[in-house]
Formats: C-alpha cells, structure tokens, sequence
C-alpha cells in the first residue's frame, strides 16, 4: 500500500522499511520463549519453534535484509528492464515480493506437516516466479522465469505425488504422527513408502539444486536480477535442506528403510559435488560459475546429510548453511556494485576491479577464498566439519570425491581473483567503482563475520548445538 503513495524518489524508502521491520523481527527472535508454545493448541500439530526452526527464521531473515541492500543497489537495472509507464514503476513490489518470500521461508522453518510445508513451499515458490521473470524488458529474465515455472511445477507434482503415497500407508500427514506409526507396519508397506519418499526427495533435490534435478540452475541464475539470484542460491537451498532433515527424521526411525535411504542420500551427494565442482571450470560469466559452485556446495550439505548419524552431523550442517549465507551473499552484492557499473557480470568484467575499487576486489577476494575453503575463513571450518562427519562415518568415497572437487573450486575460484588483481581494465581512465551506504557497511560486516567465524567459531557451535 505505501507503494502506491510514494513517489519516483521514494521508492528506496520501502526497501529501507522491510530492513527495519525484519531487523525488529530478527532481534524478537532472540528473546521469544519457545517453552510458552501451548502443545495443546490445534496449530502444535503443524507447527513447532525447536531450535532448528529458530535458527532458519533467523537465516531467512539475515538473506532478507541482504537481498534488500542488494536489491537497492540494483535498482537502475530494475528501471531499466521495465516497460517506462512512469519513472520508478515496479521498484515498490520489487523490494516488497523478498519479504513475502521470507514469510513463507519462516513458515517453512516451522512446517511439521506435510500440508504446511506444501503450502509454505508454494508460497515461497510463487513468488520466485515472479521475481526471476521481473525484468519484463530482458529476455533473458523471460525465458528464466518461464524455465523455472515449468520446472517448478514439474518438482510440485512429484511432492505432492509422493505425499499421496506416503498417506495412502500411513493415514497420516504429520511427521510426528508418520513416526510414530512406521515401526508398527508390515514390512510389505515398505517399497510403497520407499517410493513415496524417492518422489519427495526429487521435489526436495530440485529445491537445494541436486544432481540430476539440477539442470535449472544455471540458466535461471543467470537469467534472473542479481539479487533474486543470491537470494534463490541461498534462502531457498537453507529451506529445502531443512525440509530433508525433518522428512529424514521422521523416516529414519526405522532400520530397514535407514538402510535404503542414507546410501541414496551419498550417491546424490557424490554426483552433485563432481558434477557441480567440474561444470564450474569451463565458466566465463560469474553469475553461471556461482550457481554451478551452489550445486557443488549442495553437495557438501548432502554428505553432511549422509552422514547424518555422527554426533556433530546436525551442527554442521547448519554451520556450513551459515558459512554459506556470509560468502554466496558477498560475492553477489559484490557482483551487483561492480555489474551495475560495468553493465556485465562476465568474470572480464573484473579485470582490474583491484585498480578501480580495491576495498570491493579485496572483499570478493575474501568471497571467493571462503567459498574454496581456504584456512581462517568461515569456508573452511565448515567444510572441515563436514567432512569430519563423513570421516566418522566411514563415508572414505565422498571423502575423497570432497577432497578432489575441493581442488577443482580452487582454480575456478582464483579465476577471479586473478581477473582482478593481475588483469589490466579494459578502460584504465574509467572512474572508481563506489557502493551506496548501505552496501558498504553490509559488505564490511560480511568480510568482518567470514573472518570471525573462521578464526573463532565457538559461539556459534555454542549456539547450534
């Protein structure tokens, strides 16, 4: 509504709202008592604030307030790729449409239901559909939009075929409910709730961008507004892992069908960190090398997931999301200053980003150095959690496989640095690359956390566990 009463110069002013509002949000959350949630009351059945559900609020609403800020600094391409009825038109639902994203995200974060989580997921996919298709003016973003719409109602019916089968055995949609009743049935009924389980985890696989569901990803990144982008790479891949682990929870419980399902698990892990890892080599546009990189972190996430029965596995897991927050959403705002400027986000475009604006070369330096998973950066302490998972879990293939596609992200990683710090601009009289307020201070606190998390996790271990 305030959208429809601010003027052309205003526009910002409702990006700068939904910050505020969601950082009196993120600090309730540190307070809210979890104990005073009545299980009596009709919503418990759907609904719990476990430390899990918590901890995905609060990192749905950190990406929030980040694709904000990013969104902000974007704002001249959004102007520009829309059809020019007034100056400013379209800017207001552009900061607006995150916010619903993030209602969904935290319901989602919450969801012990399977129609709460079908309802929460289609909430927040909804509006992906409109975000990655919003620059009506780009036919890239078009053709984004369209791809991950088809696709995404593809992922959709196999949840919901899945679901079917799942209550077709069990007479049942809670989780805690499915639980309860899977020990007490016939083994018979067990290839029926393997099936319905295989077509949730390939609705699931297409979420968090999963081989072989992962086919989407590139050309949506790509396609997509830069912040739309992060913000897909991020939030949307955080739900979809803690969707698996309560869905894995609830099916765990039974050793026959925990055989069947963890070695699924490690084979998608292992495909998805090869094929991620090794795709990302060839890449010249930035944008498609980081979302070719998030299908190899899904990977890491997923032999976290496989090695789910190690005493640390739930807290890395959930370390690695949060290491993974701080460096994908450094290196997109990054993107967003420089492409804004450059008017492209081919890794070209940064050669002698270091001459032009070293503050922003030495904070995607620190990016690209914690997504490689160099020491004293939040990269790799969670990469080294994870893999010490597997390691206690006897996982020695995925192990070796993360050792080598470490490698491999190595070298596409420091294409970009070299890009920046031993490429000469393609304009050496061009003027210094400046970020807005804002963008500055965000940029400086993610460098400030990736190096904190890196040197001294304690604290948030603490808090995890």
């Amino acid at each position: 509504m305030a959208e429809a009463f601010a003027g052309p110069g205003t526009k910002r002013g409702i990006a700068f709202a939904g910050i505020a509002g969601l950082l009196g949000i993120l600090a309730a959350t540190f307070f809210a008592d979890a104990s005073a949630l009545d299980p009596a009351a009709p919503y418990a059945r759907f609904y719990t604030a476990d430390s899990l559900a918590v901890f995905l609020k609060q990192f749905a609403i950190v990406s929030t307030i980040i694709v904000l800020v990013m969104a902000v600094e974007f704002a001249p391409a959004v102007e520009a790729g829309l059809p020019a009825e007034r100056r400013g038109a379209g800017l207001g639902e552009f900061y607006a449409l995150p916010v619903f994203a993030c209602a969904g995200l935290m319901w989602m974060a919450s969801a012990t239901d399977f129609v709460l989580i079908f309802v929460s997921l289609e909430l927040v996919t909804i509006t992906f559909y409109v975000l990655v298709s919003y620059l009506r003016r780009n036919s890239a973003s078009l053709e984004a939009g369209a791809k991950y719409l088809v696709l995404g109602a593809l992922s959709t019916g196999f949840l919901v075929y899945g679901i079917t089968w799942i209550y077709g055995v069990t007479r049942e949609t809670n989780l805690a409910a499915i639980a309860e009743k899977l020990p007490a049935l016939d083994q018979a009924a067990a290839p029926a709730l393997l099936f319905g389980f295989g077509l949730v985890l390939v609705s699931l696989g297409f979420k968090v961008a999963a081989a072989p569901f992962q086919f989407w990803v590139p050309d949506v990144y790509q396609g997509a507004p830069t912040p739309v982008a992060a913000f897909l790479s991020v939030a949307s891949k955080a739900a979809g892992f803690v969707v698996l682990l309560r869905v894995l929870e609830t099916f765990l419980v039974v050793p026959l069908l925990q055989e069947k399902i963890l070695p699924l698990v490690a084979i998608l892990a292992g495909a998805t960190m090869v094929f991620g890892n090794l795709a990302a080599i060839p890449q010249s546009n930035l944008k498609r090398l980081l979302a070719y990189s998030s299908i190899g972190h899904a990977g890491y996430l997923l032999l976290g997931v496989a090695s789910i029965g190690a005493p640390l596995a739930g807290t890395a897991i959930l370390f690695y999301l949060g290491a993974y927050l701080l460096m994908t959403m450094l290196a997109f705002l990054v993107l967003t200053v420089v492409s804004r400027a450059t008017g492209g986000d081919d890794i070209a475009d940064f050669n002698g980003l270091n001459q032009r604006a070293p503050h922003l070369a030495f904070a995607m330096l620190l990016a690209m150095m914690s997504l490689a998973g160099v020491p004293l950066t939040a990269g790799f302490l969670g990469k080294l959690f994870i893999f010490e998972c597997a390691v206690e879990q006897q996982q020695w293939i995925l192990v070796v496989l993360g050792i080598i596609t470490v490698a491999a992200g190595f070298y596409y990683y420091l294409k970009v640095v070299r890009a920046m710090y031993w490429q000469q601009p393609a304009d050496p009289d061009a003027a210094p690359i400046e970020a807005g307020p804002a963008a500055r201070f965000v940029i400086a606190l993610l460098c400030a956390l990736i190096i904190w998390l890196g040197v001294y996790p304690a604290p948030l271990l603490a808090l995890l566990r």
